[in-house]
């Protein structure tokens, strides 16, 4: 009789469900984890090896999708090569265009680089501008009052919860930001030849000049004609350092660096792109730290 009533009894209490999360890359994936905490689960759709634009929607993917109350993205037209598929496939309407399931980052801060005008002829543009928003500190403060109000909204009961996490990492943010702009104060004006136009956040935050790409043109690989180019105006206007992405190839840098006699820097991009940047405060120390090795 004792088991019958425990059977009864059982049900009474409600089924902890946490809000299932899809980040569409390693950095929303991070910050969703610092405003969830507990109340959430969470899946990163890409690594920080993995070029965010060509990513391919896998059947174990989609199935990720499928489940996801709320699918965290750029935007921008960073995964228009892929989400639009992993949308559709997946089936799920919570996650589509339009839908509070939807969240796009790049929508809630201003955009560097928006183009006069957009032609194939000038590679992989993006006609809302650069979708790489996450490498200055101020558009992760943005992004987060944005994102644990989306949340809260999707999961009302937790709602309390939600904003209290996000204060508490807006001001640890904040306290972080500060200390890494004094301490970068070295590499203001130093020039770098980039690989991609994936840093050009960063690069605005911290008031360094890019003198050069890697790609001839957004989305273009290097060519030897282009490399050769470059070669010959850094010796008329030398750079500093030729920084690349964790995802970037490493073979153009490397050949670029050793011949104008500069370091290549390695620099992690996302969560997950070096041993030390294993959360976004690690992101934002360890790059700033490989950095600061070159311009200090």
């Amino acid at each position: 009789m004792r088991w019958l009533l425990v059977l009864f009894w059982f049900p009474a209490f409600p089924v902890w469900a946490a809000l299932n999360i899809l980040a569409c890359e390693p950095e929303w994936g991070a910050l969703a984890q610092e405003l969830g905490g507990t109340q959430v689960r969470i899946t990163v759709a890409t690594t920080a090896l993995q070029d965010p634009h060509r990513i391919e929607a896998r059947p174990s993917l989609i199935a990720r999708a499928r489940g996801a109350d709320l699918l965290v993205c750029t935007g921008a037209e960073l995964e228009v090569g892929w989400l639009p598929l992993l949308q559709t496939q997946s089936g799920n309407t919570k996650i589509q265009a339009g839908q509070p399931g939807l969240f796009e980052a790049a929508t809630v801060v201003p955009l560097l680089e928006r183009p006069a005008r957009v032609d194939r002829s000038l590679g992989d543009v993006h006609p809302a501008g650069n979708p790489h928003i996450h490498l200055d500190p101020r558009n992760i403060d943005r992004v987060a009052g944005a994102l644990a109000e989306r949340m809260a909204q999707l999961d009302p009961g937790q709602a309390a919860y939600y904003r209290e996490r996000e204060t508490q990492f807006r001001t640890r943010w904040r306290e972080a930001s500060a200390r890494w702009e004094k301490a970068a104060a070295p590499l203001k004006d130093l020039p770098v030849v980039v690989y991609h136009k994936d840093l050009s956040y960063l690069i605005s935050w911290l008031g360094m000049r890019e003198v050069g790409a890697l790609e001839p043109k957004p989305g273009l690989p290097p060519s030897s004609a282009h490399l050769a180019q470059l070669l010959d105006q850094l010796k008329r206007a030398p750079a500093r350092a030729v920084v690349r992405s964790a995802y970037s190839d490493p073979r153009p840098a490397e050949w670029l660096a050793a011949q104008a006699g500069i370091p290549a820097v390695l620099l992690p991009y996302t969560v997950g792109g070096s041993d030390k940047a294993k959360d976004l405060f690690g992101l934002y120390e360890d790059t700033l730290n490989r950095l600061l090795a070159v311009g200090n």
